[in-house]
């Protein structure tokens, strides 16, 4: 599964889900994902993480498009879409089992449920089927093992960061019961495959990222570096997203909500600034991520 890019430049990506619209949240990880790119002289590449029919809005990946198109936005290669790319996640699973890191697991939601074990990031898998499926029963999805040890690494905005991952987050699901590919191994394929070299994205993701990089070593990815944004949350604490409402992005309408999303991210454009290139303009020749704040950011 390891990709040989030599001497790549820096190479990051923004990777929507069309679960939902674009919303203030996702603009905003958007802004500072693209402006980081440039900041570094490098590329700036967009994938649509299509991988979960039954939670898909109908026409938002075009409506994602056409909103980022609006912004002014301009991506490098041609946009790549996930449900293009299930014999990559087949390949990397057949290397994982190969290499003994996968094994197929029998147990059920309950089942896990049951065992009471509590994580950083929910339930932690009790490792039943780690030394092979119970007689009568069927794999129903496929784990990677975990070591039971520390992985850390420092974050560009948010510093260090470790987890325990046997007993933080337990053994990962890379094939759902359902059938449909995990996110976990979609994601690190896909940067791999790319040759992605910097992951910015909202901090909402610092907890996935130390098994991410584990499964990144497992397949013999090449190491890069990770700058989680603030993400934003409604009053009450919660991440913006579908699930709490939040109001999704109007395209006819980008000078204040980009001027927002600057804002947000540290960055006020002066009052002189009007126009939706004169403000990327000035992003770009101003930009610092050191003006960025680690978050997370309320809206009212």
């Amino acid at each position: 599964m390891s990709a040989s890019f030599v001497n790549t430049p820096y190479r990051g990506r923004f990777a929507p889900s069309p679960t939902g619209l674009l919303h203030a949240g996702s603009l905003t990880t958007a802004v500072g994902s693209y402006l980081e790119a440039h900041r570094h002289g490098g590329q700036w590449w967009l994938r649509m993480e299509d991988l979960d029919p039954p939670r898909e809005m109908p026409g938002a990946a075009s409506a994602i498009l056409h909103t980022l198109e609006a912004f002014g936005f301009e991506w490098q290669g041609e946009l790549a879409w996930q449900h293009d790319r299930h014999d990559l996640y087949r390949a990397a699973l057949d290397q994982l089992i190969d290499a003994g890191y996968a094994y197929g697991c029998a147990c059920t939601r309950k089942e896990i449920a049951e065992s009471g074990l509590r994580g950083v990031d929910g339930t932690v898998y009790p490792g039943t089927c780690r030394h092979g499926v119970a007689a009568g029963r069927q794999a129903r999805a496929w784990r990677l093992r975990v070591p039971d040890a520390e992985l850390a690494f420092d974050d560009r905005l948010q510093g260090h960061y470790a987890q325990q991952l046997q007993r933080d987050i337990g053994d990962v699901v890379l094939l759902r019961a359902d059938g449909f590919w995990a996110y976990q191994l979609a994601v690190v394929v896909d940067d791999i495959a790319q040759g992605m070299t910097d992951i910015v994205r909202g901090a909402d993701l610092l907890v996935s990222t130390p098994r991410q990089l584990w499964l990144r070593q497992c397949l013999g990815g090449a190491v890069v570096t990770h700058c989680h944004l603030p993400v934003m949350v409604n009053a009450a604490g919660e991440k913006l997203s579908k699930q709490t409402l939040a109001p999704a992005i109007d395209a006819a309408n980008v000078v204040q909500p980009l001027r927002d999303a600057l804002a947000r991210l540290g960055h006020p454009v002066p009052a002189y600034v009007q126009t939706r290139d004169e403000i990327w303009q000035w992003a770009r020749q101003n930009w610092q991520l050191t003006q960025v704040p680690a978050g997370p950011i309320v809206l009212a």
